[in-house]
């Protein structure tokens, strides 16, 4: 029997999509994997949502491989060669050696100015200019897929035509992964310093497919991984010291003098702990 989610299509950007092909296990595959050494499947659903919470705040993971997921994906090129940075997934694309590429490509509702610390990131901001940039950014769109359409029909071959499209142009696959390597994915690119246009793929996949497949997994993930933080050896010397009470005075301030931290990482260690200097 089919499920209700496969087929279903979720917008995202313009002119793209996440849909769920197919799928394979649930909460109770994952369970009937990690207790397959003892011969025995699923308990009560209590002890199961246990043992599930167990094993992801343990990372023992091959059990969650047990699970996967198959989609297909419409989305910009330069979103694309971030997505297949993941090399954990099965991909078959969209080729533009043996068809024509549709004429779609991406323009941002709004414009964000390049983040002054973080150099592969960026922030919101006004721009004086941005109705004249975003027009701009269309007309070369534009005329760049009318040479193509121009190259193609005189003769020049697919594969040699579509070289010069933007990285804006739409593409598509189909991308199929298990949930272990999918929660990497996921914790990865719904994190607020991936490219906005990035979360808004992840975000749609787990929203609308993967909670309501594995839930029980979903909020360990989210307990665990996606909501949690991991110390280093010397963060937690200091957040020892401060439980100790070992630094009085001038309490975070005095351990991080004290301590073998990095500006930096004295900077990560105080947004871990929801801290101000």
């Amino acid at each position: 029997m089919t499920h209700p989610l496969h087929g279903k299509k979720i917008p995202v950007l313009d002119h793209g999509h996440v849909m769920l092909v197919d799928h394979m296990g649930d909460d109770s595959a994952i369970v009937q994997a990690a207790r397959a050494s003892t011969g025995k499947g699923t308990k009560s659903p209590e002890k199961d949502r246990q043992l599930i919470r167990y094993m992801l705040r343990n990372r023992h993971t091959s059990p969650f491989e047990m699970v996967e997921f198959k989609f297909h994906a419409r989305m910009p090129i330069f979103v694309a060669r971030q997505w297949v940075r993941h090399r954990t997934a099965n991909i078959n694309e969209r080729s533009g050696r043996y068809s024509e590429l549709e004429h779609e490509a991406y323009v941002p509702e709004t414009l964000r100015v390049q983040d002054k610390v973080n150099k592969q990131g960026s922030n919101e901001a006004e721009l004086d200019n941005e109705v004249a940039i975003k027009r701009c950014m269309k007309n070369d769109q534009e005329l760049l897929f009318q040479r193509y359409s121009d190259n193609l029909e005189s003769g020049v071959a697919k594969e040699l035509a579509r070289i010069n499209l933007p990285l804006s142009t739409y593409t598509e696959w189909y991308w199929k992964i298990d949930l272990h390597n999918l929660f990497h994915f996921l914790s990865l690119r719904m994190h607020p310093h991936a490219q906005w246009e990035f979360q808004q793929y992840a975000k749609a996949m787990y929203e609308h497919f993967v909670k309501p497949i594995v839930p029980v997994a979903c909020e360990a993930f989210e307990d665990f991984v996606l909501n949690a933080v991991r110390f280093s050896a010397q963060e937690v010397r200091v957040v020892r010291a401060l439980i100790e009470g070992q630094i009085l005075i001038g309490t975070v301030e005095n351990a991080l003098a004290r301590s073998e931290l990095s500006k930096k990482e004295q900077e990560e260690l105080l947004q871990k702990l929801q801290l101000d200097a």
